[in-house]
């Protein structure tokens, strides 16, 4: 056995451990030497967003020991930035095996430290959780998810006082805590209980409050408020506020999906409890087919990720993309605010920097500011913080099926997506069109942008040095050509710089560093190579994109980008 994984494990059968965990120990020893290796080989990460891992017994596993000392490396965090302050956080869960026992052990370790806490009564989705730390005026939060992994999984995201997830320098002052957190014993597991007060329904209504303050044209949904609605929350979170939402907002026809409407963390109508998977949508799919409905959403186990289904042009089901649903989100809120004439001169949107380049094109051509930010939606609250006062946001997206409206939520939130998407299906509906209708609309005036996404798995000890062997390869020898055409710009996060590949001009990048590298080709395709953050994976994203004249043509110009996709993955060699 290696020899950490073996000291790891003497720690653990002396140490100051329950004996159900060390019972799991021997247990492992005797049937599985390679499963005990691996789970304590190394400590689980506290990554810049927190933990996520396999749940069981180890060092480099989700359990009560590797969140209690998570927890105690950020109290001690939090009482050293606000010291003499009242420090309050907000903690909630999902569906998943273990979440609210692990909800519970991160309460009662911030309550052992004096530290406040307000501990929702029951799951609830992810960004209520964002909610509930600014409307309480908390200085940080914790909401324990895996999001869309698979069941053996969970994990605990971090939050700051803004709503938003750990950004420098919190992120990296937190970990360096947490690491300094050496032995179990130096946890406060118990002692604070009078500290800890449960949250609940008060907090849901304020929240779906807010939510239909977003609606934009509310007397559409009050003519169309039948439109035929089928929702599936996959087992998660979303039936505690989806349903409810919708009927706030005033629609009366909604059809939740029974076989996956009940909370269950061995997601068992799926393998994945992931709304960017057709597999996982099948069974909605299949309901708002039979049920000739107008519109399919989907939501993950925390609810933070929502997946669309619509007719197609064809009058056949599909299920568009993260960026499809992020360019008619943002198309909506623009034009909506414009119509309705409440869009104001310092209005802005916020995106990321693998996301479809049609959202820079339609932003720009209705005269409102866009930044693009780096992938994930803390990067996009940081920007809100930072223009605050300055510029008025109000929307964000990005291509892994997110969405935040409005600035009252800072991490995304598939509840109010759903909503949105339910009141823009309502307004194409009273027009006479599909939600697709408009999407070929937006082709044909900004661009008829595509996109794709390829993620290569390296499992095992190691996995993540292939992922680091092949970005370095794509860094010091970046390809002269993509599918036959000319690299003209390699723009690379990690070192924060750009350059042309024609000239040799270089320039900086101004966002923080990270493992990015993105090729842009002579004919305007774009490639993003990014390793994963949570998982041994490395992602590749391909945008490409052509001029779409009339309708008719959308059939034959989407094959031809499908084609292009298809093409640049073979000639990188990725499949």
């Amino acid at each position: 056995m290696n020899a950490t994984a073996e000291q790891n494990v003497k720690l653990w059968l002396e140490g100051n451990y329950d004996d159900t965990t060390k019972d799991a120990i021997k247990k492992l020893q005797s049937e599985n030497p390679t499963e005990l290796e691996d789970s304590y080989y190394r400590s689980l990460e506290f990554g810049t967003g927190g933990l996520r891992g396999i749940m069981g017994v180890g060092t480099n596993r989700m359990n009560k020991y590797t969140v209690g000392m998570a927890t105690q490396g950020f109290s001690n965090y939090l009482k050293n930035v606000f010291e003499g302050e009242e420090i309050k956080v907000a903690i909630a869960h999902d569906s998943r095996n273990n979440s609210r026992f692990f909800a519970e052990t991160v309460a009662n370790v911030f309550a052992a430290n004096g530290i406040k806490v307000f501990l929702f009564d029951a799951l609830r989705p992810t960004p209520e959780l964002s909610f509930a730390i600014r409307h309480l005026g908390c200085k940080g939060g914790v909401v324990c998810t895996a999001s869309h992994n698979p069941k053996e999984y969970n994990g605990y995201k971090a939050y700051w006082d803004d709503g938003g997830q750990l950004v420098p320098p919190h992120d990296k002052n937190v970990i360096k805590e947490v690491e300094a957190i050496q032995s179990v014993n130096d946890v406060k597991f118990t002692g604070g209980e009078a500290n800890i007060t449960i949250i609940g329904k008060d907090m849901d209504d304020a929240y779906i409050s807010m939510v239909k303050g977003l609606s934009v044209y509310p007397d559409v949904i009050a003519a169309q408020h039948d439109l035929k609605i089928v929702y599936t929350p996959i087992h998660g979170t979303g039936i505690m506020l989806v349903p409810k939402t919708l009927a706030a907002f005033g629609f009366t026809n909604v059809n939740v999906v029974e076989a996956q409407a009940t909370p269950d963390g061995n997601f068992p109508t799926v393998v994945y409890p992931n709304p960017e998977e057709k597999e996982t949508m099948s069974i909605g799919l299949a309901q708002a087919k039979a049920t000739d409905a107008d519109i399919l959403c989907g939501t993950d186990p925390d609810a933070d990720r929502v997946g669309v289904g619509v007719k197609n042009h064809k009058g056949e089901w599909v299920l568009m993309n993260g960026n499809q649903t992020a360019v008619l989100a943002i198309a909506y809120m623009l034009e909506a605010r414009k119509a309705k004439g409440i869009a104001q001169p310092n209005d802005m949107v916020v995106t990321t920097i693998v996301t479809s380049e049609m959202v820079n094109v339609l932003a720009e051509k209705n005269n409102v500011a866009c930044y693009n930010v780096l992938t994930g939606f803390k990067w996009i609250a940081e920007k809100i913080k930072e223009l605050q006062g300055v510029k008025n946001y109000v929307i964000g997206g990005e291509e892994s099926f997110g969405l935040m409206i409005g600035d009252q939520v800072r991490d995304k939130d598939a509840v109010s997506s759903v909503a949105l998407m339910c009141e823009m299906a309502a307004y194409e509906k009273a027009k006479g069109r599909t939600l697709f209708d408009k999407l070929i609309d937006l082709y044909i005036e900004y661009g008829f942008y595509l996109e794709n996404l390829i993620s290569i798995t390296k499992k095992g000890m190691n996995g993540q040095k292939e992922i680091a062997d092949m970005m370095e390869g794509y860094r010091n020898n970046p390809p002269a050509t993509i599918n036959g055409s000319k690299v003209i710009t390699l723009l690379d996060y990690g070192l924060s710089v750009g350059k042309n590949l024609l000239t040799g001009e270089t320039y900086n990048i101004e966002l923080p560093k990270s493992n990015v590298l993105q090729f842009i080709t002579e004919d305007g395709s774009k490639i993003s190579a990014r390793p994963s953050g949570t998982e041994p994976k490395i992602k590749f994203y391909f945008s490409v994109n052509t001029k779409l004249v009339k309708r008719e043509d959308f059939d034959a110009k989407n094959a031809e980008l499908e084609a292009k996709i298809e093409a640049i993955i073979e000639d990188m060699k990725l499949r």
